[in-house]
């Protein structure tokens, strides 16, 4: 049971309302983790404006997703990997790849946000090196970094809120 109760969208204030609104249009469902972060008008406003500009990156959709699951499986947020395991099927990857992505294996981009997000940032030269070594420039270094803090927003909340989950089953 989770420890902050969603909003619906009944009781969503007039800041939020049309927020809620725009996700559930985009998704076909409003997420429980959007109910949650409603609670707080700012942080739900700041999360969905840092989301619609961390689309606009060089990562395609396949390595974003890559990223979400690693990090998510860091964090231990089984609601971030049930949602994530459904936007990375729908970005062509396979039931494989995304066991794959969660352990960070499947390609650089999740060995990377693993690394990261395992560490604190705290990488060798040799992990970065490797990165490079595998085609990840700087400035994509640097948009791992930023999906990664979106990410842990996400993962933190839903760890502390105990969201209940309302995507698929997960398996890995």
């Amino acid at each position: 049971m989770s420890r902050i109760a969603p909003l619906n969208l009944e009781h969503a204030t007039d800041t939020t309302r049309p927020l809620l609104e725009g996700v559930q249009k985009k998704i076909g469902f409003l997420p429980n983790v959007f109910k949650t972060l409603a609670h707080a008008p700012a942080v739900l406003s700041a999360y969905l404006q840092q989301s619609v500009a961390l689309g606009k990156t060089s990562l395609s959709a396949p390595e974003k997703e890559a990223i979400f699951l690693a990090t998510s499986q860091v964090n231990g947020c089984d609601y971030c990997l049930a949602a994530h395991t459904v936007f990375a099927g729908k970005a062509g990857l396979s039931a494989q790849d995304i066991v794959s992505a969660r352990h960070g294996q499947l390609n650089a981009f999740a060995t990377l946000a693993r690394q990261i997000t395992e560490s604190r940032g705290h990488l060798s030269n040799e992990q970065i090196e490797a990165a490079r070594a595998a085609g990840i420039t700087d400035a994509k270094i640097i948009e791992v970094v930023a999906h990664i803090a979106s990410q842990t927003l996400t993962n933190y909340l839903n760890n502390l809120a105990l969201t209940d989950i309302d995507f698929p089953a997960i398996d890995a």
